[in-house]
């Protein structure tokens, strides 16, 4: 029998779920909005970024220097891997993009195995934010309420970022017209590094903010990356409030489903993304052209 409260206690499992990939797809979703790279790494920089803060704190004790450790790093290995590596498969076909950014995950992931094992970890919350908290008719825990406040920082900063910015005008004409960009004069490589490098960075960000609600192992992208490609689909390619709002869907059906038939919550999200696909193949908020 399901409770009144058991229900919203999911309505807020969802909304924390979907806040963190809103959060993970809108990198993943302005990265091949303005790159045109399909970047299957996303997942494996969504793990590393939690390591990344793992470390820091082993370090420090201290949780927010855990998530800027843990945000920092992922910028900065997301530029150097961009100057590297990413740069040199603008103009190839698709799926030299796929198998190269397929083959840095396995690099990522097997990387992390070799440097702190396959044991799971964990960055715990501060103090203050452990236990639960009454909302009057429930008890709910404290950090996953939290949760959702960090991340919506985090959007609000992307945000500002995008559409308050000199930089974010570019990158959001790079994605509608990037050879009118080149024209203008601007260097539009050295604004694909730092795309690729926020993007990259919402990744670890929300990696480090994830860990002390799952634990970290070194296999924890996989399912992460699946669900925001989802939620790239259902929002739109290269719609910054599209990955937001397909985000929120995505945490709102997997958790509801869950509540009644766990095996039935991937099922649904994708039955959600094909209805999607056949009625608005650009996406809610994404437009043609873009899909």
């Amino acid at each position: 029998m399901i409770s009144w409260s058991n229900f919203i206690s999911q309505v807020i499992n969802g909304l924390a779920l979907g806040a963190l990939l809103a959060l993970i797809s809108s990198g993943l979703t302005i990265i091949y909005g303005t790159l045109g790279v399909l970047n299957l790494a996303h997942g494996a920089m969504f793990m590393l970024g939690g390591y990344a803060g793992f470390a820091a704190y082993q370090a420090t004790g201290s949780f927010v220097a855990a998530l800027a450790g843990g945000a920092v790093a992922m910028l900065v290995l997301g530029i150097v891997l961009e100057r590297v590596l990413i740069r040199h498969f603008y103009s190839r076909p698709h799926e030299d993009q796929i198998l190269v950014t397929f083959g840095l995950a396995i690099v990522i992931v097997e990387a992390v195995r070799f440097a702190f094992g396959s044991e799971s970890r964990l960055v715990p919350a501060p103090a203050a934010l452990n236990g639960i908290v009454s909302l009057g008719f429930m008890m709910y825990p404290t950090y996953r309420l939290v949760l959702v406040g960090i991340v919506a920082v985090a959007l609000l900063a992307l945000y500002i970022v995008l559409y308050r910015t000199r930089l974010g005008m570019i990158v959001r004409a790079g994605i509608e017209d990037p050879v009118m960009v080149d024209s203008l004069g601007i260097n539009v490589y050295r604004v694909f590094m730092v795309v690729f490098g926020i993007g990259a960075m919402a990744a670890g960000f929300a990696g480090v903010a994830n860990s002390p609600v799952v634990s970290l192992t070194p296999d924890v992208g996989e399912a992460i990356l699946v669900q925001a490609f989802v939620v790239v689909v259902i929002g739109g390619v290269g719609s910054f409030p599209g990955a937001v709002l397909g985000g929120l869907i995505a945490g709102e059906i997997i958790s509801i489903t869950s509540m009644f038939n766990p095996g039935y919550a991937y099922v649904m999200l994708f039955a959600a993304m094909t209805l999607v696909l056949m009625l608005r193949p650009h996406g809610l908020l994404g437009t043609p052209g873009r899909e």
